[in-house]
């Protein structure tokens, strides 16, 4: 009898809902769209807005599937990794959500890397109860959970507090699969609270997560139809099912999303031999440690000026998809001349830490003999999306770590070619974009639930199985393309501290 497996994913301005069977085929699928909003400061989602797009997305992929599911087998969910999202006792929120955009927490970065001798990123969820403790915040004194959007609405759907072994590895350093105890202990010290008492369990791919109750079941499908005891597995970083959703679990695979962020992770075959700030050290779902190259801005800034395009073409009497409006602007940027117009640009709507820029100011810049028009605008805006992952592949390349593959997934591979070329070339290496790309973790999630169902094997051997179609499409940046992306990368650097000028003021 064929398995029906729910995998849902909180993007950052999508949230997906994916149904696949047992062997990974995807049946039907849905979505909800959402945006975060400044408040007070921060970058913030509501949970009544979480709690909406859930329900939405779900609808929408039993519309898509034609019909109404009593039962399903298992259930996953993934959601944008790190950020402050702390409960009380009772779990009630004591403060609006800190995405892991937040860009205020640089105090405590500085001193959680130097005391605990890693990198402790801004966004991380122990920095941003370290800043909360710093500020002496009043609602300090009353967080008693601290948990990660994944690891919420798990809770919610199950009355389970765990987390997987990759979202968890971006909440606080792991050893092992398990919490770092050394590194506890020397936090604990240091702020004067016991922050283990605070954090979820623990648990690897492949361990049950707990089952769907009958009070989550009404709250994913709130017609009352679905029913509960669905398997549930551990609930994931999107990081962490994008590696499950590329077959990047394996030491020297790497995978790269791109969407609203864009980000890249290698399986590591041995340790670092320093900690950088411009690399965290995470894990995969089965609790490998992997580095990660993790950007806070990619495509945003392609949205905002697809939008004012279409606002052009509204004003000239035309109407235009914006889908296709976007594919054809891709399309466009191949007609690009060799050194992009001499022009860059700086996609940095949010903070950049790779970049060193503390906030938000989007800047385009030309040399004064550049030449602006349509095909090198759009191919700044593709270079400068996947621009800062190569400043943090040069760290890379200097530990030695090896690259035997790059799987690539998310929204800016939907246009065949364009976007996975220049990753391509921003990373000299071969891309590989699967036809699940645009699912990205909504669809790894499925699979990791689908995993929690199997018993005996390990994750490796599940994904060779499920994902053994030859499905990729591999694609290598010719020399003229890396030609141009380098020229674009020089002049990238050259302007870099304009941009860092223009985030301070």
């Amino acid at each position: 009898m064929t398995k029906h497996i729910v995998g849902i994913e909180f993007g950052s301005t999508r949230i997906k809902a994916v149904l696949i069977d047992e062997t990974g085929r995807v049946l039907a699928g849905g979505s909800s769209e959402w945006e975060n909003e400044y408040v007070d400061g921060h970058w913030s989602y509501s949970m009544q807005k979480v709690i909406e797009g859930l329900q939405e997305s779900y609808q929408n992929l039993i519309k898509s599937f034609g019909t109404p599911l009593r039962r399903v087998d298992a259930v996953g969910v993934s959601a944008m990794m790190h950020g402050y999202l702390a409960f009380d006792k009772d779990w009630k929120q004591v403060e609006p959500f800190r995405t892991w955009r937040d860009t205020t927490t640089s105090e405590a970065s500085e001193l959680l890397t130097e005391k605990l001798r890693c990198n402790m990123p801004q966004r991380w969820s122990a920095t941003h109860f370290c800043q909360a403790v710093l500020n002496q915040e009043k609602t300090v004194n009353r967080v008693a959970h601290l948990t990660t959007l994944a690891g919420y609405v798990h809770f919610l759907l199950t009355g389970k507090n765990v987390l997987g072994a990759n979202d968890a590895s971006g909440m606080f350093p792991l050893d092992g699969k398990s919490w770092d105890e050394a590194r506890l202990a020397i936090y604990d010290d240091l702020l004067g609270v016991h922050l283990k008492s605070l954090l979820p369990d623990v648990l690897s791919a492949g361990e049950e997560g707990g089952t769907l109750t009958k009070e989550g079941a009404l709250l994913l499908d709130s017609t009352g139809f679905l029913e509960g005891g669905a398997l549930c597995c551990p609930p994931e970083g999107d990081m962490g099912t994008g590696m499950v959703c590329t077959d990047a679990v394996r030491p020297t695979t790497a995978q790269v999303s791109a969407g609203t962020s864009a980000n890249m992770s290698v399986v590591l075959e041995k340790p670092l031999q320093n900690y950088y700030k411009e690399i965290d050290i995470i894990a995969t779902p089965d609790g490998h440690p992997a580095a990660l190259i993790h950007t806070n801005n990619c495509a945003n800034e392609i949205h905002e000026w697809v939008n004012l395009f279409q606002e052009v073409l509204s004003l000239c009497g035309d109407t235009i998809d914006k889908g296709e409006l976007f594919e054809k602007l891709f399309l466009a940027s191949a007609e690009s001349d060799e050194e992009v117009g001499k022009l860059a640009g700086y996609n940095f709507l949010g903070g950049e830490p790779l970049a060193e820029t503390t906030k938000g100011a989007p800047l385009s810049v030309r040399d004064c003999d550049g030449k602006l028009n349509l095909a090198n605008f759009m191919q700044m805006q593709i270079y400068s999306a996947v621009a800062t992952l190569s400043l943090g592949m040069e760290i890379l390349k200097k530990e030695g770590v090896k690259i035997s593959s790059v799987t690539a997934h998310g929204g800016f591979y939907k246009t065949p070619k364009i976007g996975q070329s220049a990753t391509s070339a921003a990373l000299d290496a071969p891309v590989v974009v699967r036809k699940q790309a645009g699912e990205g973790g909504a669809y790894g999630i499925a699979l990791l639930a689908g995993f929690a169902l199997e018993k005996g094997k390990s994750l490796q051997a599940y994904l060779d199985k499920v994902l053994a179609t030859g499905d990729g499409v591999t694609m290598v940046a010719d020399e003229q393309e890396k030609a141009k992306y380098q020229a674009f990368f020089a002049r990238y650097k050259k302007y870099l501290t304009v941009a860092k000028s223009a985030s301070q003021v």
